[in-house]
Order: C-alpha cells, then structure tokens, then sequence
C-alpha cells in the first residue's frame, strides 16, 4: 500500500501558538492525519522542534517545518510501503542527518510518522492501537498479549513553568483505579471518580480562599500557597469529599520537574536546586530527603523528575533509597530516548519512563523505547504535552496498543478531554470485540 501523496499545513495548538497537521495519502485511497505537540517545560536532550523564530505566533511558527514535509519528507517517501513504518522512519532519520533531528525539525518527521502509521491503520481497516500493537510484536519481539488498559493518571494542581505564581513545582497528580460491577478495572469508572474529586477540588479551593484559575493543562493553578506541600492536603480533602479512599480508590502522583529548579553548584560539583516559596537552597540528597518525607506522610504510587536531566549519580541515590516506596519516572532524564533508557537500566537510576512520541521524533523509536522498558521491567506512562498540545489522540492508542501502566493528561480543556474520551471509546471497542 504506497503512498501517493504526503502534505502539511500549520494549525494552532493549546498555547495559541502553531502545530502542523500532516495527511497521508495511500494508493487504496486510505488517508491518515496526524498533529504534533510540543512542551512549554521541555528536558534539554528532547529531539529538536523546529520553529520559526521570526515575527509570526511570537517566533514559534511552523511554516519551516511544514516546507520540510512537503518538499524533501514528501519526496523521500512517496512509493514507499506505509506498512513498512521501521523503513519509513529510518529513512527520514537518515534524510535529517542530525542526532536530535534538528535540521527537518522532530515535529515534521513525527506529524509525517505518526500520519502514515494511521494510513496503514485504515488501509488494513484496523484501530491505530490494534496496528501498533502489530509493530511491537514484530519489530520488537514482545510477545502479544490481551490488552491491559492503562490508569488515568490526572493532573489537578499545577505550578511552575506551567502556571505563574502557584507552586515550585509542574504536578500534582491523582490516579483512581475504580472497578466496574464485575469487580474488573475500568477506564469509565476510573476517570469519572477522577473527575469527580477535581470538581470538587475546586469546592475545598475556594473555602480555603483560594483562586480556581487554571494553568496549561488545565488544573487549577493556585495562587498564594505558602508551601509547595500544601497541594497534597488540599487533594486528599477533596478525594475524601468526593466520596473515594485515598491510597485504595486513588494513589498521588507528582511531577515536580526539577530539572526547571536548578540553580547551579555548590561545594564542588553537587547540584543545587532553589525552592523558591520555601525560601531554601537544596543539595541533591536533601531533595531526595525533602520528597522522601511526602512518601512517609501520603499514599504515593510514583514520583517524576525529582532530580535534574544530568544528575546520574544521585538519580541512582534516589532510586536505592525511594525506588522501593514508589516507582521513580524518568522524562526530562530519558526523554523517550533507547540510549538514555539503557543507561538508566545498567545504573539503576530509576524504574519507570514517561513516554513522549515528539521528544524522540518517530513512531519506530517510540516503540522500540517502551519494548526496552519492558523488557527491564520499567513502567511505562505516555504522556500529554503542557504548552503546545493538540486534539490529536495517537498518545492513547500508543498506551493501549503497549499495555502502559497509566496515561498523564490533565481532565479538563478540549485538547485534554479528547484523550479520555478516546481511551474511554477503546474500552468499548475492546470490550465489545
């Protein structure tokens, strides 16, 4: 089934600046659309998104990246097989040249990736998740297996980067596991309790006289919190009010993004990292400390990017002292990179991945990070974007189709709701097979 034709045109994103949606053409006239986010808080080993740095959208245009799709990715892959998505990727990683797919842009190679794994879909008149679930089989030798649905996991607090003046840190996080009436795990279930606990969130936020504005990924973004553990009392108020059990109905997670936090070293190389609502300076093992005591005092499944993209040696600290109370997530240390993630697995550094399709570029890669993940016993989260995300829901069917523990997006705003729905219609879909 080879492709005949292969476009893109810019399209705006969730931060009112530019994505690019890209169309893929098959000669059995199956067509696949696919847009491309980008991160406002985004780990410095991510593959390169390409803007256009000029007047338009305050520099974060596309037209160049959409010019890369269609002229030179176009020409490289019209007649090529859209089943062969392994060759597909590997021929336009080749064509960029670059390490971080800097001189195409990772966000046209990923809108063209991504495009054509959904035109093979509908050429076989298959579900994007059922067709990659068929790439990682074959491709990567996991064994196929029924599909496990991934846990919401939902952004209801956010700060840094991602709100002004609320929290040091990006995310403070629920994760409900509700059953349905056969005693099964349910993705309905599970995102209405999540739902439920934000709304009413939103109650314990204003008796506490606290604004219920929203950030990026539309959580509420308080302003005025005297400390940055503040949020967790607030949340467990509201999962008790809304009816659930904290630590059996729903976990906590969070994303502190610390790599943001850096504020350079002392005594010899040991990073330093500034709290600034807290008025404190802290060395590395001092955080690990800080979120230890979060871990001692609330019902925590995981913790994300406690430490800095580049502080491998107390990553392995962290993960000896906490990985046992919690799963430690790697994204701005692993960013849906294989190398980073071996070097992760052979340190010892953490034991669990956030996955991002646009930080690595291609679907190929993609799949072959989660298939590594697996195979070390690492959990696996695919996740939303905070600044520049679009409506486009290939995150969900990337989950489902690997069997990923949870999915991280934020339950309100169009461009997040649209993955729950999707993952909530896959249930049905799959339930109903």
């Amino acid at each position: 089934m080879t492709i005949t034709n292969l476009f893109a045109r810019e399209i705006l994103n969730s931060g009112a600046t530019c994505s690019l949606l890209v169309t893929v053409l098959l000669k059995d006239g199956a067509i696949g659309k696919a847009s491309v986010p980008f991160g406002v808080s985004a780990g410095s080993h991510e593959a390169f998104v390409l803007f256009d740095e000029d007047k338009r959208y305050a520099g974060k245009g596309m037209l160049k990246a959409v010019e890369n799709v269609n002229t030179e990715i176009r020409s490289a892959l019209l007649g090529k097989d859209a089943y062969d998505q392994k060759q597909i990727d590997e021929k336009m990683i080749a064509l960029d040249g670059a390490q971080n797919k800097s001189r195409l842009g990772a966000n046209a190679i990923l809108g063209a990736s991504l495009a054509v794994a959904r035109a093979a879909a509908a050429s076989q008149k298959m579900e994007l998740y059922e067709h990659l679930k068929t790439l990682l089989t074959t491709n990567y030798q996991l064994p196929t297996t029924n599909y496990v649905l991934p846990k919401p996991m939902i952004v209801v607090i956010e700060g840094g980067k991602h709100a002004d003046n609320s929290t040091d840190f990006q995310e403070y996080l629920i994760v409900p596991s509700i059953n349905d009436k056969r005693g099964l795990f349910s993705v309905k279930e599970s995102v209405r309790a999540g739902a439920e606990v934000y709304l009413e969130l939103k109650n314990v936020l204003k008796e506490r006289g606290y604004n219920t504005n929203v950030g990026n990924e539309g959580a509420y973004a308080p302003y005025g919190m005297q400390l940055n553990s503040e949020p967790w009392d607030l949340i467990m108020e509201a999962i008790e009010r809304a009816g659930y059990s904290p630590g059996k109905d729903i976990m906590l997670a969070a994303d502190p993004a610390v790599s943001e936090l850096v504020a350079g070293t002392r005594e010899g190389d040991l990073m330093q990292y500034q709290l600034k609502k807290e008025n404190r300076f802290l060395k590395s093992e001092e955080l690990v400390s800080y979120f230890e005591g979060w871990l001692d005092s609330y019902p925590f499944i995981s913790l994300e990017d406690i430490l800095g993209e580049d502080d491998w040696d107390n990553w392995v600290f962290a993960q000896a002292r906490l990985g046992g109370k919690a799963r430690l997530i790697g994204d701005d240390l692993l960013v849906t990179n294989p190398a980073r993630l071996k070097k992760a697995i052979a340190l010892k550094a953490c034991n669990g991945i956030l996955i991002k399709l646009n930080q690595i570029g291609t679907v190929s890669e993609t799949l072959e990070t989660i298939a590594i993940a697996k195979g070390a016993g690492f959990w696996t989260i695919v996740s939303h974007r905070g600044g520049g995300e679009t409506n486009d829901t290939g995150m969900i069917d990337m989950a489902v189709a690997c069997n990923c523990q949870m999915v991280k997006v934020g339950i309100s705003r169009g461009e997040r709701v649209e993955k729950y729905n999707r993952l909530m219609e896959i249930e049905e879909k799959i339930a109903n097979d």
